[in-house]
């Protein structure tokens, strides 16, 4: 009798929070089967993916040394390798769309998915962001399967009971439960940024990605991407993407995009700290402080400015750089948000639109020719869509080395590269980098900047 009512107790916890209407058990049967009925609904639509991809190995035996290498650039040739990755995914239309991990399955030659029925199909990527470490696959004359809604990321709340459905360690489909743990995290490194996750302390192991996160309704509520781990297994801390995100990503697939397009900012912040919100007179630290502003920011356009600080967009809190690129990211292009901010403690309110980084100047990306020692670099001319590409600091202007073609690696310079002067030339432009680069010449000084510092390259005698 005491193991019926503790289960009935139970039972009742489970469905409060996530039904839209409460649900009493009818029977002992209803009872024992637990999440039962919400695996039965879910986990046909949980895939495992085997995926190959093609890579070299480098035979420098100084290849991860971060000063020897350059010296050993060309030592040997790297031999190919067949490298195998295992994970999960998420069948999220009838007609075949898969959302995985970008680390699953990004860059993969040749990739398998196996459904739950042990029906297989051959899949394609149709999108992968290795920013959000999301890929998205189309299975290959897959008509009619089971598929998951997505649920409302922004409306979960900490304490619900989750469900986290994969591929663990290449064992089978398997199934764990847990509860939100919470829904803000931030820090956890992923893909190539750390970003904003849902936190479960439903079991998450390897070949758990790319896999579901499920509430008591059946909904998708992110996808499994990473756990907080010292030996490799679950401890308990795991991430998920919030399923809002993979939503946007899936509708920019469907309308045919090859890559996904992010609002651009413009801005570059920090979190407010305690000291911060005891100098701005602040109850409590909050919202994130702009110390950066590119003039053709939509934020500048707006009338933000370095110093203000920015508290939510479209009524949701901002506290730190990647809850703001996230909140942005699920608004679109194209859509206008509300932006709360201080300024000198007063409470002020803009309109910004979401849209692409501009293409001001025009990056005029071109080789460089002809028969001097800087022949086959490539540059361009920096603007806010260079920035973003080639991940360069905000404020980045003049003339960009975007490439380097194997003739010209002896010379040492590397993407990202800003050229400043040429031969005492100072540098104005892409176009008249290549046109000083042509000119002929008994030897060539060459400055430029990265990572913020000054170098001085001298060629020939």
């Amino acid at each position: 009798m005491l193991r019926v009512l503790l289960a009935v107790s139970l039972a009742a916890t489970v469905a409060a929070p996530v039904f839209s209407e409460t649900v009493v058990p009818e029977s002992i049967e209803e009872i024992r089967l637990s999440f039962a009925p919400v695996v039965k609904r879910t986990a046909p639509a949980v895939v495992n993916i085997f995926a190959n991809r093609v890579v070299a190995s480098n035979l420098s035996p100084f290849s991860k040394d971060p000063f020897f290498r350059q010296f050993f650039e060309f030592f040997g040739s790297g031999r190919p390798r067949v490298q195998n990755s295992l994970g999960s995914g998420v069948i999220v239309s009838a007609d075949g769309m898969v959302v995985s991990n970008h680390h699953v399955v990004g860059d993969s030659t040749d990739i398998r998915v196996v459904l739950s029925d042990r029906r297989e199909f051959d899949a394609e990527v149709v999108m992968s962001d290795d920013g959000s470490d999301i890929a998205l696959l189309r299975l290959r004359g897959a008509e009619n399967l089971p598929a998951l809604q997505f649920r409302d990321s922004d409306e979960i709340e900490v304490g619900e009971l989750v469900l986290a459905i994969g591929n663990p360690f290449g064992v089978g489909q398997t199934v764990s439960s847990g509860i939100v743990s919470g829904v803000a995290r931030l820090g956890a490194l992923t893909g190539n940024e750390r970003g904003y996750f849902i936190q479960t302390d439903a079991a998450i192991n390897p070949g758990n990605s790319g896999g579901a996160l499920v509430g008591m309704d059946g909904r998708l509520l992110g996808v499994n991407t990473s756990i907080l781990t010292r030996s490799g297994g679950s401890n308990g801390i795991g991430f998920a993407i919030p399923s809002n995100l993979v939503a946007k990503l899936v509708e920019q697939a469907q309308a045919g995009k090859a890559d996904f397009e992010r609002p651009w900012a413009g801005i570059a912040g920090k979190a407010v700290d305690f000291d911060m919100a005891e100098v701005m007179d602040m109850d409590r630290p909050r919202g994130m402080i702009i110390d950066e502003i590119h003039p053709e920011s939509p934020f500048a356009r707006s009338g933000l400015r370095a110093g203000d600080v920015v508290m939510s967009l479209d009524g949701r809190k901002v506290d730190a750089a990647q809850e703001m690129l996230y909140r942005m990211s699920v608004s679109g292009i194209g859509e206008s948000v509300e932006v709360v901010y201080l300024r000198s403690g007063d409470e002020r309110t803009a309109i910004v639109e979401m849209e692409l980084p501009p293409e001001i100047p025009e990056s005029d990306v071109g080789r460089i020719g002809g028969e001097g020692p800087l022949r086959g670099l490539v540059v361009a001319n920096a603007n806010p869509a260079l920035i973003v590409e080639a991940n360069l600091p905000l404020r980045t202007e003049g003339v960009v080395v975007t490439g380097v073609e194997r003739s010209s690696r002896w010379l040492h310079l590397q993407p990202g590269d800003i050229l400043r002067k040429i031969n005492g030339n100072r540098v104005k432009n892409a176009r008249g980098v290549r046109r000083i680069a042509r000119r002929n010449a008994d030897h060539w000084v060459v400055e430029f900047e990265r990572e913020g510092r000054r170098h001085t390259l001298r060629i020939g005698s």
